[in-house]
């Protein structure tokens, strides 16, 4: 359960810059929803990780992203998905704390090309870019995690 105490404080802030350097570290650098799109549309070599939980993942998630979990990540099984360690690799979560904690067990796993994407999932909808469900279709609902954190998702469908 410590695990989740970084998300407890989440309403106190008023916009998402403050938000992450309260909850963050800086230790592993973030990539934005722009540069991010942009490399996906121009094919860029990179794979990317969702770091949310299971039930999170299934309601929507970045077109082609790979669910790697947050409670039962294992660094173990990215080493055999992914074992060259300068693959250029995006993690990403609601807002970018889980996946930032992700992003350093992935460091510390030896892998050299790792970023956060800045603001996640939320973010990434509300710049209007595309998610998809469990059947890879098109959707406008995204998982809001809980009713504090669901405050930071605009442009979407909350699902709970």
């Amino acid at each position: 359960m410590l695990s989740f105490l970084p998300f407890i404080s989440c309403a106190q802030h008023s916009n998402l810059k403050e938000l992450l350097e309260s909850k963050n570290s800086g230790s592993v650098p973030y990539i934005s929803v722009e540069q991010l799109q942009m490399e996906s549309k121009n094919n860029a070599p990179l794979v990317i990780l969702d770091a949310r939980e299971a039930e999170e993942y299934q309601v929507s998630h970045l077109q082609n992203a790979k669910f790697v979990g947050y409670k039962n990540f294992s660094a173990e099984k990215i080493t055999k998905q992914i074992p060259d360690k300068n693959t250029p690799i995006v993690v990403y979560c609601s807002l970018g704390v889980r996946s930032e904690n992700i992003g350093e067990k992935l460091q510390k796993a030896g892998y050299t090309n790792v970023k956060n994407l800045y603001g996640g999932i939320f973010e990434w909808k509300k710049k209007g870019y595309l998610v998809v469900d469990s059947e890879e279709k098109e959707t406008e609902k995204v998982h809001a995690f809980n009713k504090k954190w669901g405050k930071w998702l605009t442009n979407a469908e909350k699902v709970y």
